[in-house]
C-alpha cells in the first residue's frame, strides 16, 4: 500500500506552549489529515525552549528533552504521536521524535513545507525542495520592512516559493500598507476543525476574551507615525462599556502583562479580570472557557486597525466555531466576511455598545449565525482547500525570480543600527545587573561607577533610536516619491 502524500508544518509550539498557539497549529495538522494527507509537525527554529521551565524552577541547562516530551503528549492525543520532530539546533543538534534519516526523507517527499507564523528561519533542506510556503499570521511589520528593503527580511523570505498572509486586504485600495513588487502575498485565514468546538451547551451570560493586556516591545513606525502592537491601548478606548451596557465582561489576561494598577483600573470600570494561566495548563480549559461564554468581546492591534489589513483572530474563529458571536474591533475584515449577525465590527464605543445590545437581545439567533459563518468561511476544508489550490496554481506558473531584490542602502543602514541597538540593550542589561549586585553588597563606590556606565549606555540607546527613526523616515519619504505606496494594485 502506497504512503499518503505528506505535508510538514514548521511551528513554534514549544516556544509558545499556550493553548491559543497550540490550537492554531493543530487546526492545520488535523485539517490536512482530514483532507487525506499525512501531516507532520517539526520545530527547527534554533531556539532554546525557555518556556519549558516551570515558575520557580532552577535553570539547569538545555530543556530540549522536556520540549520533546511536551510535543509528544500534545500530538499523541490527536493520533500524531509518531509524526513530529524537535531539532535542537540551539544545542547539540540532536533530533528528537523522528530520526534524522526519516526527516531528510520527509523534506524530499513532502508536498508542502509550511512555515507557520513565518517563525522558522529557512534552512537549505527546506528551500531545496522548491515547496517551502511562508504563512504569515501577523501582518504589518514585515511589509514595512520589505518596503524599506531590509536585507535580512529579503534574505529570510527569498527561499520560500509561495507567500500567504492573514492580512486579507493587503494589496487592495482599502489597505494603505506599501505593497512589495517582489513578493506576491495570497490572502488566507485561520482554518478550524469545527467538531472540536461545536457544543450543545447553551451560551453563557458573560462576554469574554483571552489574551495579553500590555505588550510594549513591538510598535512599528511608518512615515513618522507609530503603530502599536499592544492591545491595552485599544481596550482603554472602550473602558466604559460595562457601565454603558449593563452586561458582564470578563478578560482572561496573562499575569505578566497586567500590573496591579491595571487591574484596579479595569475593576473600577466594571471589568472582571481572571488570570489566563488557569486556562493555559491544558487545551480543554481554554476550549471550555470559550464554549461557556455568551460571546467574545475583544479588540485588535492598532497596527491592523489603522492599516485596515482585514486581519481576523484565530481565537475569534474558535469562538465562531463554538457558536459564540464575536464583537471585535474593525480591521476591515467586513470586506471579506459577513457582519451584522453573529459577527460585529466596531470602531467606536457607541458601535460596540450597540453590538452588545444586539447579541444580548437575541443570543440564540446570533449563536446560530456565528456557527454558520464558521462553517462557510473558516472550516478547514474551505480554508485549506483554497490554500492547496493556490499553491498548486503557483507551482504550475513556476517561480519568476524577482528582479528588484537588491537591498536598499538605507535598508542596510537600518540593519546595522538594529544590531547596534541590540548590543546596547545587552550592555544595559549587564550594567544593570552589576549595579544592583554592587549596591546590594554595600559596595557603593563600585555601584556608582556601574550606574554611570548604565546611564551612558541608556543615552547611547536613545541616540541610536533617534538615528533609526530619522533613517526610517528618510527612506519612507524617498520611496513614497519614487515608487508610490502600491495601494492601487488590483
Amino acid at each position: 500500500m502506497s504512503r499518503r502524500r505528506s505535508i510538514v508544518v514548521l511551528g513554534m509550539m514549544s516556544k509558545h506552549p499556550v493553548p491559543g498557539v497550540i490550537w492554531q497549529t493543530l487546526h492545520y495538522l488535523v485539517g490536512f489529515e482530514r483532507l487525506g494527507f499525512e501531516a507532520y509537525y517539526v520545530e527547527a527554529g534554533g531556539h532554546q525552549p525557555s518556556a519549558m521551565l516551570a515558575d520557580g524552577e532552577p535553570d539547569t541547562g538545555d530543556r530540549s528533552l522536556r520540549a520533546a516530551a511536551f510535543l509528544h503528549d500534545v500530538l499523541q492525543r490527536f493520533d500524531l504521536g509518531d509524526r513530529w520532530a524537535f531539532q535542537a539546533l540551539h544545542a547539540d543538534r540532536r533530533c528528537y521524535g523522528l530520526s534524522e534519516l526519516r526527516l531528510r526523507e520527509l523534506w524530499r517527499e513532502a508536498e508542502l513545507i509550511i512555515n507557520l507564523h513565518g517563525g522558522t528561519t529557512p534552512r537549505a533542506e527546506h528551500a531545496a525542495t522548491g515547496r517551502l510556503v511562508y504563512l504569515e499570521t501577523d501582518p504589518v511589520a514585515l511589509q514595512i520592512e520589505l518596503h524599506r528593503r531590509r536585507p535580512r527580511t529579503i534574505a529570510f523570505l527569498e527561499p520560500h516559493a509561495v507567500f500567504f498572509t492573514f492580512g486579507e486586504n493587503y494589496g487592495t485600495p482599502h489597505c494603505p500598507l506599501p505593497v512589495s513588487p517582489d513578493f506576491t502575498f495570497i490572502p488566507t485565514r485561520q482554518p478550524v476543525v469545527r467538531e472540536f468546538w461545536e457544543t450543545a451547551t447553551p451560551p453563557g451570560a458573560v462576554f469574554t476574551t483571552i489574551g495579553n493586556w500590555m505588550q510594549r516591545n513591538r510598535p512599528v513606525r511608518f512615515r513618522g507615525e507609530v503603530y502599536h502592537w499592544s492591545k491595552h491601548l485599544e481596550f482603554l478606548k472602550v473602558l466604559d462599556l460595562p457601565g454603558r451596557t449593563g452586561q458582564t465582561f470578563e478578560l482572561a489576561l496573562s499575569s505578566t502583562s497586567l500590573t496591579p494598577e491595571d487591574h484596579t483600573l479595569l475593576a473600577g470600570h466594571g471589568w472582571r479580570v481572571r488570570p489566563a494561566f488557569v486556562l493555559a495548563r491544558d487545551l480543554d480549559p481554554y476550549r471550555d472557557y470559550i464554549r461557556s461564554s455568551l460571546a467574545e468581546f475583544t479588540v485588535a492591534k492598532d497596527q491592523n486597525v489603522r492599516f485596515r489589513t482585514g486581519w481576523f483572530s484565530d481565537r475569534s474563529a474558535c469562538y465562531l466555531a463554538a457558536g459564540r458571536p464575536v464583537i471585535t474591533q474593525d480591521t476591515g475584515f467586513g470586506d471579506v466576511l459577513p457582519t451584522g449577525a453573529g459577527l460585529f465590527p466596531f470602531r467606536t464605543l457607541d458601535e460596540a455598545a450597540d453590538a452588545v445590545a444586539h447579541v444580548a437581545a437575541e443570543p440564540g439567533r446570533h449563536s446560530r449565525a456565528a456557527a454558520e459563518i464558521a462553517r462557510e468561511f473558516f472550516d478547514h476544508e474551505v480554508v485549506l482547500g483554497q490554500l492547496l489550490q493556490a499553491c498548486g496554481a503557483a507551482f504550475r506558473r513556476g517561480r519568476a525570480r524577482p528582479v528588484s531584490l537588491r537591498p536598499h542602502p538605507l535598508g542596510l543602514a537600518i540593519d546595522r543600527l538594529q544590531d547596534a541597538m541590540q548590543a546596547t540593550r545587552e550592555r544595559i542589561r549587564q550594567r544593570r545587573a552589576a549595579f544592583e549586585a554592587e549596591r546590594d553588597a554595600g559596595r557603593m563606590e563600585s555601584a556608582r561607577l556601574h550606574r554611570a556606565e548604565l546611564n551612558r549606555a541608556r543615552a547611547q540607546l536613545r541616540a541610536l533610536q533617534a538615528r533609526l527613526e530619522e533613517i526610517e523616515d528618510r527612506h519612507d519619504g524617498v520611496h513614497a516619491v519614487t515608487s508610490g505606496s502600491g495601494v492601487d494594485r488590483p
